[in-house]
């Protein structure tokens, strides 16, 4: 695995709405408070990645929302798939025109064969497009 190169990403603090613990390298999304949450479904709009791993309620979790970052795939990622948030805010493949109500958040760097498995992608969660 390459390392994912620091500094080359926009990363922002945000107010946890819940506990995050164990989300580290996942999409989360942000709620109707402006807090960080897990995501629910994988028609969420992601809001980021999560960098920490042992964030509760109410701490600040920092978060990558453009640049590259590690992701917890959720199964089978080819390099150069176009990547979003699965319903558990791991990433999985999109498919522009098959994926039309989940939305793109990057492009992995790496392949992953298996869930949980972690990959480098470059994500763009300022402005994700669904796969339409």
């Amino acid at each position: 695995m390459t390392a994912v190169p620091h500094g080359a990403e926009i990363r922002l603090g945000v107010e946890s709405g819940e506990d995050l613990t164990g989300e580290q390298f996942k999409f989360v999304k942000k709620n109707s408070s402006g807090k960080l949450v897990k995501i629910a479904a994988a028609t969420d709009k992601p809001f980021g990645v999560l960098q920490d791993n042992d964030v509760v309620s109410g701490r600040i979790g920092e978060v990558v929302i453009l640049g590259p970052t590690y992701l917890s795939a959720n199964g089978q990622i080819s390099e150069d798939d176009l990547v979003g948030p699965s319903a558990d805010g791991q990433a999985d493949p999109k498919v522009p025109g098959t994926d039309t109500t989940e939305y793109v958040a990057g492009r992995a760097l790496e392949a992953a064969t298996a869930a949980s498995q972690q990959i480098i992608a470059v994500v763009n969660c300022i402005t994700p497009h669904r796969a339409a």
